[in-house]
C-alpha cells in the first residue's frame, strides 16, 4: 500500500472516532476533529506529516514508499 492512501484511511478513520466519541462521550472531542483538520491542512501546505515521520522512525516505510507493516525486512 502507498503511504499516501494509507495516510489518508487513518485520517478518515481518526475523524469518525472523533465523531463518534462526540456523539457518545464528551462534546469536547470535537476538539479532536480539529486537530486532525488542521494536521491535514498543515501537511498539505508545508509537505511535513508526523505519522509518515512515525511510520519511518518504526522501520515500515520501504524505500520505494510502501508501507510495510512490521518493519523493513532486511537481509542479514
Amino acid at each position: 500500500m502507498k503511504t499516501e492512501s494509507f495516510i489518508r484511511i487513518l485520517a478518515g478513520v481518526m475523524i469518525l472516532l472523533s465523531v463518534a466519541l462526540t456523539q457518545f462521550v464528551d462534546v469536547r472531542w470535537l476538539w479532536f476533529t480539529c486537530f486532525i483538520g488542521l494536521n491535514l491542512i498543515q501537511s498539505a501546505i508545508t509537505g511535513f506529516c508526523p505519522p509518515t515521520f512515525v511510520l519511518g522512525k518504526l522501520g515500515w516505510i520501504t524505500p520505494d514508499g510502501r508501507i510495510h507493516f512490521g518493519g523493513v525486512r532486511r537481509n542479514s
